[in-house]
């Protein structure tokens, strides 16, 4: 019989939170009492928890009492606010929302992933779990090496609204419809057009820093490769879509394979491999899969083993980002095998 918790998810109105919250009903944590919190504009929300339907509480200083696990799935401040009282209540910390990468002794996770052998222990304040394209990037090339030596690796990642929660959601759809009906467009989280449009940056007033966010990726996929994995070249692109991550890699190996002999090696666990008789992957087809859904082609076109290969990956950021974040949680439940600190 699983083992039954206590679980808090803070920022549960967020894109992040749901998506987060149907996991955890779907997994070994599904029989845990859980916690919904969030701030004030959320405040006396329904949702739905598994079987059960509750009720989006107030972020206070006692909440955290007797809570195992403490999901922060909303903004970076909220997190920043919260956390330490989250800690000192003895919770064991996944943090969605990147805030505390930086804090000392915190770990960034992919554990199905990353080549590194650093796990959490009792001295782990938080883990961060990896960011959904640098786990893609991972998991990917490390199977690819598996077939020859990756000589090069270039990634150009699309980058979807969804990433940055509801307002950037709500401004695409905006700036959409705005264009459509030849209206001014609203600009105040991209300040910049991006509906209909492709951009490696953003406007100076921008609530979003695609750099930073490319930084990340890179960062956290050097931090999961741990020097055991090529080196990849990574450019991030805003792209035009609500949801949804897309990945144009290209690779070069060290000797030629066939192509046959690299989709074999690419398909496997949190990996399906689309094969040509079959509808390429994309933003949509890839909503609500646990999968990393990937298409294969050599650089020519030609059916002849190569060294240089085309690979298209398409997958939903918000499930990657949750059940990455339920692998994480997983790592720390060890810590409390019972629901309590050893």
């Amino acid at each position: 019989m699983p083992d039954t918790y206590k679980i808090a998810i803070v920022g549960a109105a967020s894109l992040r939170g749901k998506e987060l919250n149907e996991a955890l009903s779907e997994s070994v944590f599904g029989s845990s009492e859980f916690l919904l919190m969030d701030d004030e504009g959320a405040l006396g929300q329904l949702e739905s928890v598994g079987d059960e339907v509750t009720f989006i509480q107030r972020i206070e200083t006692g909440a955290f009492a007797n809570v195992d696990f403490t999901f922060f799935a909303g903004s970076e401040e909220v997190t920043r606010k919260h956390w330490k009282n989250a800690h000192k209540a003895g919770a064991s910390i996944i943090d969605m929302s990147y805030a505390l990468e930086s804090e000392a002794k915190v770990l960034v996770l992919a554990p199905w992933a990353q080549q590194t052998a650093s796990t959490p222990d009792l001295q782990t304040p938080a883990v961060v779990p990896a960011h959904p394209a640098a786990v893609a990037l991972a998991l990917l090339l490390q199977r690819a090496k598996d077939v020859a030596e990756v000589s090069s690796a270039s990634a150009t990642v699309l980058e979807p609204a969804s990433e940055y929660g509801r307002a950037a959601l709500d401004e695409l759809h905006q700036q959409t419809v705005s264009l459509l009906s030849f209206q001014t467009l609203p600009k105040a989280i991209y300040d910049a057009q991006v509906a209909f449009n492709l951009l490696p940056s953003l406007g100076e007033a921008a609530k979003i820093h695609l750099g930073a966010s490319e930084a990340r990726i890179r960062r956290h996929y050097a931090g999961l490769s741990d020097g055991k994995l090529p080196e990849a070249a990574i450019q991030l692109l805003h792209a035009p879509v609500f949801h949804g991550y897309g990945i144009s890699l290209a690779l070069e190996l060290s000797e030629p394979v066939s192509m046959e002999h690299l989709e074999a090696a690419l398909n496997g666990e949190h990996v399906d491999v689309v094969l040509g008789d079959s509808d390429p992957p994309s933003n949509l087809s890839s909503a609500g899969q646990d999968d990393i859904l990937v298409r294969v082609r050599t650089a020519d076109g030609s059916e002849l083993a190569t060294r240089h290969f085309w690979v298209w990956a398409g997958f939903d950021n918000l499930k990657l980002a949750a059940v990455n974040a339920l692998a994480c949680a997983q790592e720390l439940r060890r810590l409390r095998p019972h629901g309590k600190v050893q």
